[in-house]
This record gives C-alpha cells, structure tokens and sequence, in this order.
C-alpha cells in the first residue's frame, strides 16, 4: 500500500504546498491553505472513458472538420440566450448560487424540457434522495418518463450508470458532493473536485454529454473550490438573486460556445421558476415620478438592452467622515464620480453623504451607467426632478467628459419601446443613425453640459 503524505492546497487557485503558510503565494489570499492527504501512486485514473492506446497524430488545421454542431434548443428561451442559442453538445457547464436560490429547480425544469424533446436524460443528486427529488418534481409538475433520477456520490458508479444508458443529457448536483475512490481526502476538497471535473470533462468530450454541474458558493459569492474549476469547464453560470426579491437572474461570465456577460431573468412562483420575456418593463413598473435622485438608464446586459432606475440619496453627514455606499453597482464608482462632480461642475459633496442604488436588485457593471449615476446624485443633492421620460447614456471621464459607448442603437430602440421621449447621449454617438419617430437625441460633451440638460 503507497504511503499517504500530506500536502496543503490553497481552496482559492490550488496552489500546492509541502507546508502550511498563512499567505498563498499564488493568489496572496489569507488563511486558504488546508491540508489534505495525497497517495505517492498517481490518482490519475481514467474511469468511465475506454480510451484506446493509440495515440493521436498531429493534423493540419484544413484538414479538422469546421462543422457547427447543432445546438439543442429548449423551451426556455432566457437559458437559450445565456447559452449563446441553446445547449452545445459535448460541453460541460458549471452553474453556481446561493444556497436556496433555485439551482436544483432551474435544472430539473431543464432536465424537463429536455425529455420532452424525446431525449434520455440522466438527473444524478447527491444531496437528496429519489423520494426528495420525486417530492420537487411533483411541485414543478415534472413527470416525463424519458427522465431518470439517481441518488449517488460515488463517481465511479455515476460514470458506470452514463455508460450503461448513454443519456442525451446529464445534470450532477453538485459537484461538491462526488468523490473519487483514489483521492484519499474528503468530497468538496481541492483533490476531489479538480479529480471528479477532470473525469466527468473526459467523459462529456469522449461521449458528446453535454454535463450541467452545481457548485456550491463561497460567502463571497465565488464558486467553492479552487479557480482551476472555472478554467476547466466551457461555461460558468452564476444564478443570483435577492433572497426578499422574487426575480432571478441567470449570468453568464464565460461562455466558449458564445458571449460572455448574457443575462437571463426568471420569476420564483409556486410552481417553479418562470421567464421574464420584458425585464425593462418589470424593473420600471414602481418607479416614483417627479422624485429627485431617481433616473433611467439604458444598459446592456451581453447582448440584451434593459432599462433601469438608478436612485440616489444625498443628505449631510452628521460625522465628521462622510459615507459613501453603493447597492448594485460598484461601490467605487460612486466616489469617483462624486468627485468629478466636485471638481468639473461645483457641486459640494464633500460634507455629504451618498447612497446609490439599482432598484430591483439587478446588478449593473458597465461603464454606461456613469452618466445616469452622476445626474441621479446632482438631481438629490440639488432636489430637482428630472424629467420622468429622459433616458441617460454615457460614460463619464476624469476630466468631465462623456465618452460614446457602444450598441447605442439597441439602447434607444428600448427606451423608444417602454414610451421614452427624449434621451441624453454623448454628442459622439449622433448621426451614426436614424432615431426613431417621436424621440430627441441631445447629445452632450461634459457633465456640465448634461446637467444643464437633465436638471433643467
């Protein structure tokens, strides 16, 4: 029997080491070493993939097939955006969230459209038992005979079971809880996790399973385990949502098959989670009219334009340090922007503190949104309403000025759409195209100039 030694891996990247330390030198994250026990002898065991001994030989690149493999299309058309079209065979996909947010139940929805296409599919949980999995289906009205569900760990036997009925499609929930029979350390360790993805990987590409794999998530938000994990697969989504909000919003942060960033939006009702097909109108339907600190802003979400309020509160700070927090978007921007503000057009923020805030628990990251974040503190700061039908659009520099941003066009056919008449753009995104009939284009080159517009 090979002698077990032990060795320290970071959670954060997998880093190894033959010693403890504090500080990974890899990632430079605190106290992520843990220690695990590996066997001298290889755990490099290739189960499940009947792999030949021969070996490939080097091709031209003319002469490798560039045929498009033919994606699978569901019903559900909010997954088929964040895919890139729809389910690409072969692929392994890892989707992360919070516990209860609804990853076993969007799966299991997927695993049932999927079966009403007429194909097998195998749904492995290794967190609940069948009668668990049975109970859930009942709710979602899940009842397809092509579906089959497994309460297994062991991945040899997951493996054995994918031989033995060769499904169309695969879902393992979660990843965390599979373990290998020649990695010594406990499931959801570093050993297990990096091991049972590399399988599982051989697996999907060997067999053309496209494989959907649960990771559990850090209190940070990231996927548990180390970085090596996101590398592996194709796809990383990242199902979010506020656990007091009902809506749910399917993120895609690395796509090989398609765009990164797409979005996709559901509902939580009783009967399981439902598509939002027109999220603008959702996010907008309580906004406030004629309230200063509240502005729209035309974003883009991977591909799909969306309208958002952005709403501002600026009141002075009762300290002597004043407070700057922000909900939705990142948290600094909203001093950088406060202080172009200060400094390009007078505005005195200094001794005033600022929350900002995307309403409807969307989070937004583009650089888009300055210029509706920059009117939204100036109209709570100064308390003047803009106008309930204005639209901002623009990115805000250092020096005060409003840099064009792009797809300008998919952003004003939206905000013309939900009944916006008139929009605030940077000057350098005109005469690009025609604007729609019954919507102004003011175009505008500083943020002086744009709260002369917006704060009129």
């Amino acid at each position: 029997m090979a002698k077990a030694k032990v060795i320290f891996f970071c959670q954060e990247c997998g880093y190894e080491s033959p010693k403890w330390m504090g500080k990974c030198p890899a990632c430079h994250q605190w106290n992520t070493l843990v220690e695990e026990k590996v066997s001298k002898k290889s755990d490099r065991h290739d189960i499940g993939t009947n792999q030949s001994k021969k070996r490939k030989k080097p091709q031209s690149i003319k002469q490798v097939s560039s045929k498009e493999e033919t994606r699978v299309t569901t019903k559900m058309e909010e997954l088929n955006r964040v895919l890139g079209g729809g389910i690409v065979p072969g692929s392994l996909v890892l989707i992360g969230g919070d516990p209860g947010i609804g990853k076993s139940t969007l799966l299991l929805q997927l695993s049932s459209e999927v079966a009403n296409l007429n194909m097998n599919v195998l749904y492995i949980s290794g967190e609940e038992s069948e009668k668990q999995t049975k109970l859930r289906a009942d709710r979602l009205d899940v009842s397809e005979s092509d579906l089959y569900i497994m309460a297994e760990t062991n991945l040899e036997y997951v493996i054995d079971a994918i031989d033995e009925m060769n499904p169309s499609f695969v879902v393992i929930d979660s990843i965390q809880t599979v373990y290998h029979d020649a990695v010594t350390s406990a499931p959801g360790s570093v050993s297990q996790v990096r091991e049972c993805t590399s399988a599982l990987m051989k697996v999907a590409k060997t067999k053309g399973i496209p494989i959907f794999i649960v990771g559990h998530v850090t209190k940070e938000g990231a996927i548990a385990g180390p970085r090596l994990l996101e590398h592996m697969v194709d796809t990383v989504l990242y199902f979010e949502g506020e656990r007091h909000h009902t809506f749910r919003i399917l993120r895609s942060v690395k796509n090989r098959f398609g765009s990164t960033h797409e979005m996709g939006i559901f509902e939580m009702k009783e009967e399981g989670l439902v598509e939002v097909n027109n999220p603008s109108e959702i996010f907008l339907e309580e906004r406030s009219q004629g309230v200063a600190g509240s502005t729209v802003v035309a974003s883009l979400e991977g591909t799909r334009p969306m309208l958002v309020e952005i709403q501002a509160l600026i009141s002075p700070t009762q300290f002597g340090n004043s407070r700057r927090m922000a909900t939705g978007l990142d948290h600094n921007r909203v001093p950088l922007l406060m202080a172009v503000l200060e400094k390009r057009a007078g505005l005195l923020l200094q001794n005033q503190d600022a929350y900002v805030k995307v309403a409807g628990g969307v989070k937004l990251d583009e650089p888009a949104i300055d210029l509706a974040v920059a009117i939204s503190v100036a109209s709570s700061f100064r308390d003047h309403a803009t106008r309930p039908d204005d639209v901002f659009i623009g990115e805000v520099g250092l020096t005060g000025e409003v840099r064009r941003v792009a797809r300008i066009e998919q952003r004003i056919q939206e905000a013309h759409k939900l009944g916006f008449k008139r929009i605030v753009l940077p000057r350098k995104n005109l005469g690009s195209f025609t604007p729609p009939t019954g919507v102004e284009l003011v175009g505008v080159d500083s943020v002086q100039e744009a709260l002369k517009v917006g704060l009129e």
